[in-house]
């Protein structure tokens, strides 16, 4: 059976924006952007699709423009937080390290929200994705400055609105229902507020 013109049409646009993100990183490696740089990023762009096995990227084909705005917002809000307490951490006097491994299981299954979500909790400081099983969904984290159980259902409950955010952001109404209604579910049971 093959595939609906809805889905070739996403297949399409998903290698048209592979093929235009290696030219563009082809261009930032040169450092300019004339005519040669393009026609040859385009060429080693093409040459590593074909080579290499990239496996298929699903895009939800959907956009909300004001829940990319509210992500990127918060995003730098972490990322702004996260480095005075880091700071705050280092210099301080007093301080006890106290670290943990934290498994976080994710309500999505896409392959694109869940690199997304670990590359967006990676770059906020005092914290980094140790492991993603893409099987189970399932982030492995390591988070500095957690005491006790409280602490890290706190920063479990960071992961998953991060997630949340980005699946409203540019996921499908399937994940985006899916993530609505896992959060609604914990609200219900008192674990997130």
């Amino acid at each position: 059976m093959s595939p609906s013109p809805e889905k070739r049409r996403l297949a399409g646009i998903s290698r048209l924006l592979l093929a235009l993100g290696l030219v563009l990183l082809w261009c930032l490696l040169w450092g300019n952007f004339t005519l040669l740089t393009i026609l040859t990023g385009f060429i080693v762009a093409v040459g590593v699709s074909v080579v290499f096995y990239l496996p298929g990227v699903e895009l939800s084909g959907r956009v909300n423009i004001w829940r990319v705005i509210v992500f990127f917002a918060v995003l730098l809000y972490d990322i702004v937080r996260a480095s005075i307490q880091i700071a705050w951490l280092s210099l301080g006097p007093g301080y006890k390290p106290s670290n943990a491994i934290v498994g976080i299981p994710l309500n999505t299954r896409s392959d694109l929200i869940m690199s997304w979500t670990a590359t967006a909790i990676s770059i906020v400081p005092g914290s980094i994705v140790v492991d993603l099983d893409r099987n189970s969904s399932i982030l492995y984290v390591h988070v500095l400055d957690v005491h006790n159980e409280e602490d890290i259902q706190h920063f479990i409950g960071e992961v998953l609105d991060t997630e949340r955010r980005l699946v409203m952001a540019i996921g499908s109404r399937v994940e985006a229902e899916r993530v609505t209604r896992a959060h609604r579910e914990k609200c219900e049971k008192g674990k997130v507020k």
